[in-house]
């Protein structure tokens, strides 16, 4: 973002935006179908006194199996905010040319140690925090209220890493951007994630009464 006399210019602003869109669904689709089978496997595994064991395990199995269209998507995007590229693909066959299938998965050692912990500890956060919801309620939490859930695990687990990080005196610098941005992408994720949880679990039953039908016709 630059100033041209009294105008904002957002220059750049977007820039790479198309390559990260197109990474941002399927890799989510993927944290989603990896996450869920491993959290019941685990829950099956583990004591229920220490399901928060399950849930961190999951989302750290989720991150890494969602990190193979996760890391290539990142280094198109930066590459296309710093670099003369036309296009996503254009990106993509570029740095496939100059440095091979393993340029896309630049500094994925470092991407897993910045985002595999994150992901783990924002899942262990959201899961403990609708345990504790339905407990206190008596019931499941409706999609606002898992939307809310979300946006609390994300900021918390984003104020304890700025804390680790930087120290305490950082948690006011850029406070607003960053706070929007977590608490945004928490009620999204979470509130889809849920409903995906729904709709699949609707199927499945739906499924289940339909071979019951045919198999007493």
């Amino acid at each position: 973002v630059a100033r041209d006399g009294g105008k904002i210019v957002l220059k750049g602003l977007y820039s790479g935006l198309a390559g990260n869109l197109v990474g941002v669904l399927p890799a989510s689709a993927i944290f989603i179908g990896v996450y869920e089978p491993a959290k019941q496997q685990l829950l099956k595994s583990l004591p229920e006194n220490i399901s928060a064991v399950a849930h961190f395990a999951a989302g750290a199995i989720g991150g890494v199996a969602s990190s193979v269209v996760r890391v290539p998507t990142e280094v198109v995007k930066q590459r296309m905010q710093i670099g003369p590229f036309r296009s996503a693909p254009d990106a993509v066959r570029l740095i496939v040319a100059n440095e091979g299938f393993n340029g896309l998965f630049a500094g994925y050692g470092s991407f897993l140690l910045r985002d595999l912990p994150f992901d783990a500890i924002e899942l262990c956060i959201y899961e403990q925090l609708r345990i504790g919801y339905k407990l206190a309620a008596k019931r499941d939490p409706n999609d606002p209220e898992n939307a809310m859930l979300g946006a609390v695990a994300g900021i918390s687990d984003c104020v304890r890493t700025i804390v680790r990080e930087e120290g305490s005196h950082s948690l006011f610098k850029g406070i607003g951007p960053r706070v929007l941005w977590i608490g945004v992408r928490g009620s999204i994720f979470f509130c889809v994630l849920e409903k995906t949880k729904q709709i699949l679990a609707q199927r499945r039953h739906s499924k289940a009464a339909d071979d019951d039908v045919a198999m007493h016709t």
